[in-house]
């Protein structure tokens, strides 16, 4: 059997008068692609922690993290890498129009239900619109459904 290592992702569901916040991103030779804010968890960090940072550094927003929407697992590839995506859900809570995105975020939008349907292959991974579509639906999970043993001190 082989050994993997996986990439922990959070990504954040924002709703303000029924559009949902996205950016686009410049991540594959120069075409844009729509994505929810997203990103690595770094070293240290709670899941619900992380998906608020990525959110700030990806659109300038500061959010509440109000609910856990889903896991979502997705392999590019056959012997590529396999992420674990933890979908949240938040509420804008403050924009900072001062503060510069991370480099590879073109812009940001807020896009309705119909248009992010409408965006097929220009998503970023067939797991974004899955996230979209449970919390369509009203999954909305206590963030304490995630149990996280908390880090040791260095």
């Amino acid at each position: 059997m082989n050994s993997f290592t996986p990439r922990i992702t959070v990504a954040t569901i924002i709703e303000q008068d029924q559009r949902y916040l996205m950016v686009r991103e410049d991540k594959h030779l120069g075409s844009l692609l729509y994505n929810q804010p997203a990103g690595h968890v770094e070293a240290g960090e709670r899941l619900a922690e992380a998906a608020a940072r990525e959110v700030l550094e990806e659109t300038a927003w500061q959010v509440h993290i109000d609910a856990f929407v889903g896991c979502y697992i997705f392999q590019p590839t056959a012997n590529g890498p396999v992420y674990f995506r933890y979908c949240f859900a938040g509420t804008p809570a403050h924009f900072d129009k001062t503060r510069e995105l991370d480099s590879d975020i073109h812009d940001t939008l807020w896009l309705a239900k119909a248009e992010i349907r409408q965006l097929g292959a220009q998503l970023r991974s067939p797991i974004v619109l899955p996230c979209f579509e449970d919390y369509w639906a009203g999954r909305r999970l206590p963030l304490n459904t995630l149990y996280e043993h908390p880090w040791p001190q260095i």
